[in-house]
């Protein structure tokens, strides 16, 4: 099997996903463009090299949809002959870009690809692409079909998380991710992004709330009450009769920021890098996609990186560096509990609670954030996992070089 090494990788900041954000202005494909751009000049590779581009994004419609991919290659110049595709497996879709940019390599299908994704939650709504587990009755019904804030709820219901434990965790993301900008741990990885006149418009991670106390969380109200109490409590407790009731826990301050951003990845052949005159960052060692109870969807982080683990010949202690998207504290704290791994060990540069969830992007963006960070403390490996709503997760395991 060829080796697949990652080169570079870079991401936007994360604009809040409002009107009122910073980055409200910039089409899907362009603020792809403008990351895919940047790894070509970045690396200055001709891109005609480029065997294929692969996008993440989840809610591929309207000005999202018609293969983004494709069109934010075409945009950053990469010209006629490079393909590009869409993948979507929800919120892991760009970890799953990078695997799959990574398989063509490993497979001897290609020498150079970029993986990545987007997503503008400023303007394409999320869940403005449908789908038959929301709207088809039959589906719904056999699917058990709940809010993902029920399933965090439910988690922290089922494995004793109370909302304390998770306010403390959403500020700990919060002070984590403050000292990372202020220490400039993200410095070399995240591009400015410009508007058409080539003004910058945002260069840093705007969602983040620093100042934010465990006083400010305990006076927010739990979001979910209102949802759970029109059914989607009753469909969780039938699945999971053990538990007496539901307790609603999660809130805007400990669950992920709706945000815009894009985030890009290249891998190549180690033959490719010698040719182009780059020196390999990091070695992708394997990953794993996992199925699980699609009611208590956001539990599968931790199933996927012990697949990942045992099909790379690994145990927990061999990964120096942790990555799990902050979807909701509990998922974190869940995924903590389940590997044996204290909250000291996990997105010691803050996570997605502090810094935002662009829905399609984040993979990407968190196994970069892995990658920097075993080279800022000096680290050899390192995983990264996503819960996955419709019960899924993927996990990604990665070496330095």
């Amino acid at each position: 099997m060829t080796e697949a090494y990652i080169y570079d990788h870079v991401r936007s900041p994360r604009g809040r996903g409002k009107k009122d954000g910073s980055l409200h202005e910039v089409t899907p494909v362009n603020l792809l463009s403008q990351v895919l751009a940047a790894l070509k000049e970045r690396n200055d590779f001709d891109p005609a090299l480029v065997d294929d581009v692969v996008a993440g994004c989840v809610t591929a419609v309207g000005e999202q949809g018609g293969n983004v991919g494709r069109f934010a290659a075409y945009m950053a110049d990469y010209g006629d002959a490079v393909p590009g595709m869409h993948v979507n497996r929800f919120c892991a879709s760009a970890l799953v870009a990078v695997n799959y940019a990574a398989a063509r390599v490993m497979a001897g299908q290609a020498d150079l690809m970029v993986g990545g994704g987007v997503e503008s939650m400023s303007r394409v709504q999320m869940g403005f692409d449908g789908g038959a587990w929301l709207f088809d009755p039959q589906v719904s019904n056999k699917v058990g079909f709940v809010l993902q804030g029920i399933s965090a709820d439910l988690i922290a219901t089922k494995y004793g998380f109370s909302r304390e434990e998770c306010d403390a965790y959403a500020i700990l993301s919060q002070k984590r991710a403050k000292a990372a900008w202020d220490n400039g741990h993200f410095k070399n990885s995240v591009i400015p992004i410009k508007d058409q006149l080539g003004i910058t418009l945002l260069d840093h991670d705007e969602h983040m709330r620093p100042e934010a106390t465990t006083e400010d969380l305990a006076g927010l109200k739990p979001s979910f009450v209102d949802m759970g109490a029109i059914g989607f409590d009753s469909v969780a407790l039938q699945k999971y009769p053990e538990i007496e009731s539901m307790t609603h826990i999660h809130h805007a301050g400990n669950s992920s920021g709706i945000v815009d951003g894009a985030s890009g990845m290249l891998i190549g052949t180690r033959e490719m890098g010698e040719r182009l005159g780059l020196k390999p960052r990091a070695k992708m060692i394997g990953f794993a996609d996992v199925g699980i109870d699609p009611t208590i969807m956001l539990s599968g982080p931790g199933e996927s990186a012990r697949k990942a683990l045992a099909r790379a010949g690994m145990n927990v202690s061999d990964i120096d560096v942790w990555e799990i998207n902050e979807a909701f504290a509990s998922v974190v704290l869940r995924f903590c509990q389940e590997l044996g791994l204290g909250t000291e060990d996990v997105n010691v540069n803050g996570g997605a609670i502090a810094m935002g969830h662009p829905l399609g992007a984040t993979g990407a963006m968190i196994l970069g954030t892995a990658l920097d960070e075993m080279e800022r403390a000096d680290k050899s490996t390192a995983l990264a996992t996503l819960c996955v709503a419709g019960g899924m997760a993927t996990a990604t395991i990665i070496e330095r070089v």
